[in-house]
């Protein structure tokens, strides 16, 4: 894509990239990717799209006609587009969902960055990951993918909790494959066994809480029964961004820990979609003084 002048934003060239989601209209993806776009003179424009299941097939279907160069799927529509892509990459295929989509002349890509941006935001936060002991609560399709990229990535122990619901025989079927796959010693466990959630954790080395506790409407909801389950030194990072700091990491903050929440990851993870979609590396310190 040529250079932009100042004045024009929208040509007769513009390339649509879209976020598709129900609720959606909170999302920050919009202003990160547009003034990425911006900055970099890039011939392109990201919009929002209020789209649930309902109506997700006949979306699929506009926006690889219109030859949409791609877009980014959030909740409840990450598992469901999968059958309406003709591919997807490994960790797609092992999570069984994604949130980034590529269309390159008709053929649909589906892959997931959240778990490139979850890593990504630990390196940034000058995290070791590799050889350590991790524990993620969680099975939705952001937790998995992030645990599948952290078996690949080489942490060396995973601990995987959830809530014996819908997502827990997924959480063991996803569990599986990463034995299969990768030489990362995998357990999962039923969230509401506390004795082993509490052995578990004073033995890791770092805890991702990738539910939406903290997150309206759960604003007072901590996924861990209180701040003991948590040690002076163990890494914490709760993936919800809004707000900033959850109850769960005033408790990790109390109780000595390295803490942060996730607009590092949702700022890699768009990073990594920006690249699949342009070719470019967005540029990221920009975008965090700018936004964050």
């Amino acid at each position: 894509m040529g250079k932009l002048a100042i004045t024009e934003r929208i040509t007769g060239h513009t390339e649509l990239i879209a976020l598709i989601a129900y609720p959606i209209r909170h999302s920050m993806s919009p202003t990160m990717h547009n003034e990425a776009f911006k900055k970099l003179g890039l011939d392109y424009v990201y919009v929002c799209f209020e789209v649930d299941t309902t109506t997700l097939e006949d979306t699929v279907r506009g926006l690889r006609a219109m030859k949409v160069r791609g877009w980014n799927v959030s909740m409840p529509n990450k598992g469901p587009i999968t059958q309406y892509l003709d591919h997807l990459t490994p960790v797609s295929q092992i999570v069984g969902a994604c949130n980034t989509v590529v269309n390159d002349d008709g053929i649909l890509t589906g892959t997931s960055t959240d778990g490139i941006g979850a890593m990504r935001a630990l390196n940034a936060h000058g995290v070791t990951y590799t050889g350590k002991k991790m524990t993620v609560i969680g099975a939705g399709g952001a937790a998995s993918s992030i645990q599948v990229q952290a078996a690949l990535d080489g942490v060396r122990e995973l601990t995987i909790f959830n809530r014996k619901d819908a997502f827990y025989d997924q959480a063991e079927d996803l569990a599986d494959k990463l034995r299969e796959r990768t030489d990362c010693k995998v357990r999962l466990y039923d969230l509401a066994d506390c004795d082993c959630l509490r052995h578990e954790l004073d033995s890791s080395d770092i805890y991702i809480d990738a539910t939406p506790c903290g997150m309206h409407p759960l604003e007072n909801v901590v996924s861990i029964p209180d701040p003991s389950y948590l040690h002076p030194g163990l890494v914490v990072m709760d993936t919800v961004y809004a707000p900033r700091q959850t109850k769960l990491l005033k408790w990790a903050e109390q109780s000595g820990c390295v803490w942060f929440n996730g607009l590092d990851m949702m700022l890699y993870q768009g990073a990594a979609a920006f690249q699949l979609w342009t070719g470019k590396d967005m540029p990221v310190d920009y975008i965090r003084d700018l936004l964050f």
